[in-house]
């Protein structure tokens, strides 16, 4: 015989409280009140707990109920409202028997409740009200997991990530910070008179960076319309053309491509231009923001990401793209065949898809990417060619080369800026060179938009344009891109 407790199922757990729903309706408890009387948050009443103890101050708090303990005639219990917890110390000769007695037969973990009582301090110290009323203002019908165990498996934190945030205070904290995150930058562009700005998020020609789009049906319109890959790249570089200096968006973007520690299809990006500025100038202003965010957000410059160890703080580096490829494949990428950088990819046992082809394009990113991992930064990467760059200006010193930074930390890069294309017949032709590529199968490269061209043609002054996405969050953050997402994706369950 097995005379191990048996563990209630969640329907059984499920079907008691709502037994206990019924049985607080039957008291005349509305188990789901449409407003609460609430005074003070429990922030509000640690913060100013001497005060209000030694005024015997009445307040009114309210929250979730994270756990609940009881002795004869007394219960204490823990209030969580988002701000902190506070406890609640509930005695019947205070609220009366039948209150009390409601309380223990309906209240479970997990349930949101209103206390009305005097701010005091239990025999051991514990900041509490005394309670004399309560009442239920959302009764949960499913039991929340405990804050010691959470949930453990990967795949459910993510699905109910409002478990995971309501027991974990980590990945709670790290939502309040991403917050900090983008509403600083905010704050620094909108301090340098930079406008706030909203362009479209459906497209009938997606550009502004390299990556395969999502697509859809406009019905409205009976035509094909792709979701944004860039926050409005294009779009805002016609505002400079319209004449408006400096602007700024925060938007969500959407690539269709493949998952990993530090990519999304769907993510928050910043893109920012200023026209009458290059990236020379552009590289002082990036540095400041970054030790700003990083000061504001964590509270230190100084990060340990994947064995890498640097400081914002530092003079930051310059790495010359064509002389690091030059030192560690033997070849200048500013003149290289297709045939040295396939040979290159076979001599450092980089694979790629040979059904999809290889481009020189290709060929040389797939190879810095496997050296830029030895590089700790913090960094820029400088002196990119032209073929791996269609929307930045050549370099005056070599044509050959882009005016065109990455930033680059811990192995990885994480934001880009240039001095912005604005010669129309040079963005001409280098569209018409991605739009080859595309015919031929590369899926990634950038459409010809010449109704961008046609603007160019106008005249766009002089402009530095950069963007970062909410990847940096994370990547100073220490966890994986979907960690630092509120809800990020997940295949429906079969």
């Amino acid at each position: 015989m097995n005379d191990a407790p048996r563990t209630e199922t969640l329907a059984e757990i499920r079907a008691e409280r709502v037994k206990k729903l019924e049985q607080l309706k039957e008291h005349a408890c509305a188990p789901y009140p449409s407003r609460s009387d609430r005074t003070h948050t429990a922030r509000a009443v640690r913060d100013d707990f001497e005060h209000l103890e030694s005024a015997a101050a009445t307040v009114t708090i309210a929250g979730r109920v994270m756990a609940v303990r009881t002795h004869g005639a007394a219960a204490f219990f823990d209030l969580f409202d988002g701000t902190a917890t506070l406890q609640g110390y509930l005695k019947s000769d205070e609220v009366g028997e039948e209150a009390f007695s409601l309380f223990v037969d309906t209240v479970d973990r997990g349930d949101f409740l209103e206390c009305g009582g005097v701010v005091m301090r239990t025999k051991r110290g514990e900041p509490s009200v005394l309670v004399g009323s309560w009442r239920m203002l959302a009764k949960s019908l499913l039991p929340i997991p405990t804050e010691h165990f959470g949930i453990k498996d990967e795949d459910e934190r993510f699905r109910k990530r409002y478990l995971d945030m309501l027991v974990n205070e980590e990945v709670r904290e790290r939502l309040y910070n991403k917050s900090v995150f983008w509403n600083t930058a905010r704050q620094f562009l909108l301090a340098r008179d930079f406008v706030e700005v909203e362009t479209p998020v459906l497209e009938t020609l997606p550009g502004g960076a390299e990556a395969r789009p999502f697509t859809t049906h406009h019905n409205a319109l009976d035509m094909d319309v792709s979701l944004r890959i860039s926050a409005g790249e294009l779009w805002q570089k016609k505002l400079m053309v319209a004449g408006i200096p400096r602007t700024f968006e925060i938007g969500r973007i959407f690539r269709n491509e493949g998952m990993s520690a530090e990519h999304a299809q769907d993510y928050t990006q910043l893109e920012f231009y200023q026209s009458y500025s290059d990236e020379r100038a552009g590289r002082e202003m990036v540095t400041e923001l970054y030790r700003i965010l990083a000061t504001k957000t964590f509270g230190t410059t100084k990060f340990t990401v994947r064995g890498h160890t640097f400081d914002l703080a530092d003079d930051w580096k310059k790495y010359d793209f064509c002389s690091i490829m030059q030192e560690t494949y033997g070849f200048d990428p500013r003149d290289v065949s297709e045939e040295e950088v396939c040979g290159a990819l076979k001599t450092a046992g980089v694979s790629y898809d040979k059904s999809q082809g290889m481009t020189r394009e290709r060929g040389v990113d797939m190879l810095w990417k496997k050296c830029r991992t030895l590089l700790s930064g913090p960094g820029f990467l400088i002196n990119v060619p032209v073929y791996l760059e269609p929307l930045a200006k050549r370099s005056e010193d070599d044509p050959r080369v882009v005016e065109r930074f990455q930033v680059v930390l811990a192995g990885s890069e994480v934001g880009k800026g240039f001095s912005e294309l604005n010669d129309p017949l040079d963005q001409r032709e280098r569209f018409l060179r991605q739009q080859a590529m595309r015919d031929a199968g590369d899926d990634e490269a950038q459409n010809a938009d010449m109704e961008f061209v046609e603007a160019l043609e106008y005249g766009m002054p002089p402009t530095f344009g950069f963007g970062v996405s909410e990847r940096l969050f994370a990547f100073l953050a220490g966890v994986p891109i979907r960690e630092a997402q509120a809800f990020p994706l997940m295949r429906p369950r079969q």
